[in-house]
């Protein structure tokens, strides 16, 4: 496998870390209501645990209110049970028909608690992409040995590799700075 490959399999891995870390991001919850929020809720449907998503639409009424509405309306009970249990800090209320979720303020301490849960979200992902680093290094390496690569070209390979790092922790960055004026904004 030539550097190029290395360095282009490299950046592909580090694109899907930064997907992860936007997927993660989203399912903090910011003071106003967002169905995201939802997407790692289960519900047991009959024995087998279920994302509330597929068996359920879920919309924004107003700024700060979800409505689940369930296909299937026997289920409302297991839906309540399944958000109470996914702790999102919100008691469902329901009338049997829909489910609602009901967002209040943030207080300060619950935005400072948010914002330290961005951070950790934002320092797995950075070493997520450190490990690409290490991964992409063993890469260089192995084809040094296998294709008799001259020491420049090793070198060059491994700081176009350090670039692409510091470019892709720079977004990291980036990303949960906002992530972090987002949840802190009253």
């Amino acid at each position: 496998m030539s550097t190029d490959e290395i360095k282009k399999q490299g950046a592909d891995k580090m694109e899907k870390c930064i997907a992860q870390l936007k997927k993660e991001l989203t399912t903090i919850r910011t003071g106003r209501a967002n169905p995201l929020i939802l997407d790692k809720v289960l519900v047991d449907y009959y024995g087998a645990p279920t994302k509330l998503n597929q068996m359920a639409q879920v919309s924004v009424q107003d700024g700060t209110t979800l409505v689940i509405t369930p296909f299937d309306k026997t289920i409302v009970k297991e839906i309540e049970k399944a958000l109470i249990k996914a702790d999102l800090g919100i008691t469902p209320n329901s009338d049997g028909i829909v489910v609602r979720l009901i967002f209040p303020p943030l207080t300060a301490d619950r935005r400072k608690e948010l914002s330290k849960e961005v951070k950790a979200i934002g320092e797995t992902a950075k070493v997520a992409i450190r490990n690409v680093r290490r991964d992409l290094g063993d890469e260089i390496k192995k084809a040094e040995k296998a294709e008799n690569l001259p020491e420049d070209a090793v070198r060059d390979a491994q700081d176009s590799v350090q670039k692409l790092t510091d470019k892709y922790i720079k977004i990291i960055d980036e990303t949960v700075s906002e992530k972090e004026k987002e949840v802190m904004t009253v």
